[in-house]
């Protein structure tokens, strides 16, 4: 079977994800201009931020930061989304899908409501500040009329949580795994790291302590939203259970 047939063959909301997501990460690539405008209204910002608008915690899921970002979530919806769409069925895998985006994205926002809540309460006037950072056009002068040194580290670091963009997949991904460790946790599967076979449910139980790991261990080097991950794992298993308890799903292998 050639590649073209393996590919129409695919379920289709695996295949038009497949589809929609390389479409738009080859547009923003080869439009650079229109890149930064999807980036703009599509990438998830914090909910206080003057940039965020309510349809980014969808629309971010569509946007990847880099080639290796998309080829690895796209490969990996190719490896395991195919088979849980075809457990699940194309309706159920759509909404689970997407839930676990959402879940994701409401997770990750309210990690940077605790931290901006942590930084903000390092400062007499953090409320004020807050107000101030969340705007996109900040000058020295206005923290300086604030009583507050812009090159404190802190003030970079709401600055950062209110305007960093948070964009790709993952968060879904990482639900889709989850179910594929739920509904085949028996099935031995072979990963690029560890290059070694192991259980589905293990892989699973190893991907969510690592994400949680470097979650908590917070380094300013990581750009990787690990707690949208764990965000996605959450959902997925929430909606998995419930799924379950209602009889319409059981564990396969």
């Amino acid at each position: 079977m050639s590649f073209k047939d393996r590919f129409l063959n695919l379920p289709p909301v695996t295949k038009n994800l497949l589809i929609i997501n390389i479409i738009v990460y080859l547009f923003m690539a080869l439009v650079p201009r229109a890149g930064m405008q999807i980036e703009q209204y599509g990438a998830l910002y914090y909910f206080t931020s003057d940039q965020f608008l309510p349809w980014q915690l969808v629309s971010y899921m569509f946007i990847h930061a880099n080639f290796w970002h998309i080829f690895f979530n796209m490969f990996s919806l190719w490896m395991f989304g195919v088979i849980v769409e075809r457990t699940l069925g194309s309706q159920k895998f759509l909404l689970y899908y997407i839930s676990c985006g959402l879940g994701a994205a409401l997770i990750q926002e309210g990690v940077f409501a605790l931290m901006i809540n942590h930084y903000a309460g390092l400062f007499s006037n953090g409320d004020a500040l807050c107000g101030l950072l969340r705007g996109s056009h900040v000058t020295y002068g206005q923290l300086f009329d604030l009583g507050i040194n812009p090159n404190e580290p802190a003030v970079g670091a709401l600055l950062g949580l209110y305007h960093t963009p948070t964009v790709g997949a993952s968060g879904a991904i990482y639900g889709i795994l989850l179910a594929f460790g739920f509904l085949y946790p028996q099935m031995r599967i072979y990963l690029m790291f560890p290059p070694v076979p192991m259980k589905a449910r293990t892989a699973v139980i190893m991907f969510a302590a690592i994400e949680l790991l470097l979650g908590i261990y917070n380094s300013q080097a990581d750009t990787v939203a690990h707690f949208a991950h764990l965000g996605g794992m959450l959902i997925g298993i929430i909606i998995l259970l419930w799924w379950k308890k209602s009889g319409t799903l059981r564990s396969l292998y």
